[in-house]
């Protein structure tokens, strides 16, 4: 079992930057590829970016590309999603999640764990 808890959700005007954290506990956090989706009110789950679980490869939704970053540090159990450009369109309620199938995949069914979620409201 791991646990995941985001923060750092807000409200910030177009153009701005934030940067959400993720904290796992529980099973070896190094084990798992971690990911970031979002969802918009009204509007499907959507990828957004992830990172592999020993390779820290990484791979983004063409959407962000080039605006957010992804990251992990395995001694502190966190992967952190940096967010750059911030667009009206970006929105959403963000997820971490965690899983170990198919590094690099997009696909939600392909991660087993997922935190509560944090709000990010970019205004325009």
């Amino acid at each position: 079992q791991v646990q995941l808890v985001e923060s750092g959700g807000d409200v910030v005007q177009a153009g701005g930057s934030l940067k959400l954290s993720c904290a796992a506990s529980g099973r070896t956090f190094s084990n798992y590829n971690m990911g970031w989706f979002r969802q918009a009110p009204g509007k499907e789950r959507e990828f957004v970016a992830t990172i592999s679980w020993w390779s820290s490869a990484t791979y983004y939704a063409d959407s962000v590309k080039g605006r957010f970053t992804i990251s992990r540090d395995n001694a502190k159990n966190t992967v952190i999603l940096q967010m750059n450009s911030l667009k009206p369109e970006d929105t959403a309620v963000y997820y971490c999640a965690a899983g170990t199938r198919n590094k690099g995949s997009r696909n939600g069914y392909d991660y087993d764990y997922w935190g509560q979620g944090t709000q990010v409201t970019v205004s325009s």
